[in-house]
């Protein structure tokens, strides 16, 4: 089965500067249909740069070098107009601040209500707004026709990132970009929008590119984990070969700085490795589906 999306070679470098920055260095990886590919890194790790240079939404002072193959066709290469076509409408994004990404001046619906117009301009305004309560229906808003005219300020902050998976699914794409959707939540919403985002990627056929620094979230969300740092891939492999027997040694000081319920309070928590460790290697594959940068 051929991956519905597959990076290869990526780099990415900022050009804002004499000394021009590398934020991505070589990136590969592939999705496949239906799959749930986990993004995991520190700040500044390069995750969301590369949710970014795979819609082509980096600003022009950004290098975008390699190839990102989405259903055959290589999206660095298609004309601005045919990747407006595949943006919200195949390829959709959850970003990770709902009140900087919803229009504080705009109501709710009519915000939903745009991702949906340009995409399907035939359809009636009655037929809009039916299929907008629906997705906000779907993504278990209270009385979505009642709060169709209320603004984002009027709901919580749990309620807005609902509206914003609303926004991103409206369309049904084949891929969900989402980028830190829990980080701004406290923990009791956060396990309410991962249940909701796991339900409707099994039953909308959903594949996920899901984005965090957060290792316990990726854990319930991802099938197969990537870990990042300063633009290299580090180690990739399943959620059980990640969590249970990591290789590399950034993955299990990760790991290690995690606190859980069997951890030592006598004990400090882990610190990260070198950064500089392994920048020069390469990624071998040291068992099935588990690769590692030596």
């Amino acid at each position: 089965m051929d991956p519905l999306l597959q990076v290869e070679n990526l780099s990415i470098t900022f050009r804002t500067t004499d000394r021009p920055t590398k934020a991505v260095q070589n990136l590969n990886f592939s999705i496949l249909e239906g799959e749930s590919l986990g993004l995991v890194g520190e700040s500044g790790s390069g995750k969301s740069v590369t949710s970014l240079a795979i819609l082509r939404l980096l600003d022009p002072a950004a290098l975008v070098e390699g190839v990102v193959r989405f259903s055959g066709v290589d999206l660095l290469r298609v004309d601005a107009e045919r990747m407006r076509k595949y943006r919200g409408k195949q390829i959709a994004m959850i970003f990770q601040e709902p009140m900087t990404a919803l229009n504080p001046v705009m109501p709710i619906g009519r915000q939903v209500a745009e991702a949906l117009e340009v995409h399907e301009p035939r359809l009636s305004r009655k037929e809009i707004r039916q299929r907008v309560i629906e997705a906000l229906e779907a993504v278990a808003l209270h009385e979505p026709a009642l709060r169709y005219g209320d603004y984002p300020h009027q709901f919580s902050g749990g309620q807005r990132q609902r509206i914003l998976i609303a926004m991103a699914l409206i369309n049904r794409p084949k891929l969900l970009i989402a980028d830190e959707p829990t980080t701004a939540l406290d923990v009791t919403v956060q396990a309410q929008i991962l249940e909701l985002l796991a339900d409707l990627r099994h039953r909308f056929g959903i594949t996920t590119l899901f984005i965090s620094h957060d290792l316990a979230v990726v854990s319930r969300v991802a099938d197969r984990v990537l870990v990042m740092r300063h633009g290299l891939a580090l180690e990739e492999g399943s959620c059980k070969q990640i969590f249970t027997s990591p290789l590399h040694a950034y993955t299990r000081s990760l790991l290690g700085a995690v606190p859980t319920l069997s951890t030592s309070r006598d004990l400090p928590l882990a610190t990260l490795s070198s950064s500089n460790q392994n920048r020069a290697g390469q990624m071998q594959e040291m068992e099935a589906g588990h690769w590692v940068r030596q």
